[in-house]
């Protein structure tokens, strides 16, 4: 609920008054910016917070389903003992799966280089004192 000042009758408020009433109002506009981000972030926060304990359960489920899944290679490798003996079947399966790890690593290392600062954002964010002090 705005109040308004009272003041005298045909009497002009002053620059300093203006800039002070300026201020206060960005300062309350800010404020309620926050407030409504918080109470955004706690909803989000709730719903964000449940869709990972299930992708946790899920990655958990498929490691588990991978485990399970090579040894089943390794005893499909070694085939009733007419294939290679186990210990050479598991030994192929690690080998893979290192191979696998190793190409991910390299791929991610190429990704994470073209990482970069976000340069325009940054502009911006150097222009609003100026822009706030009209200098735009």
């Amino acid at each position: 609920m705005a109040t308004q000042m009272t003041r005298p009758e045909g009497e002009e408020p002053t620059i300093g008054r203006l800039v002070h009433d300026a201020s206060k109002d960005i300062s309350s506009l800010i404020s309620k910016e926050i407030q409504l981000a918080k109470s955004e972030l706690k909803v989000s926060v709730r719903a964000g917070g449940l869709s990972i304990g299930l992708f946790a359960a899920a990655g958990f489920v498929a490691v588990l389903a991978i485990i399970m899944l090579s040894v089943a290679i390794a005893y499909l490798i070694n085939w009733n003992g007419d294939g290679l003996d186990l210990h050479w079947a598991f030994l192929i399966v690690f080998a893979f799966y290192l191979l696998v790890a190793g190409l991910l690593a390299f791929l991610g290392v190429k990704k994470i280089k073209q990482v970069k600062a976000p340069e325009r954002a940054i502009e911006q964010g150097k222009e609003i004192p100026r822009a706030l002090k009209g200098q735009a």
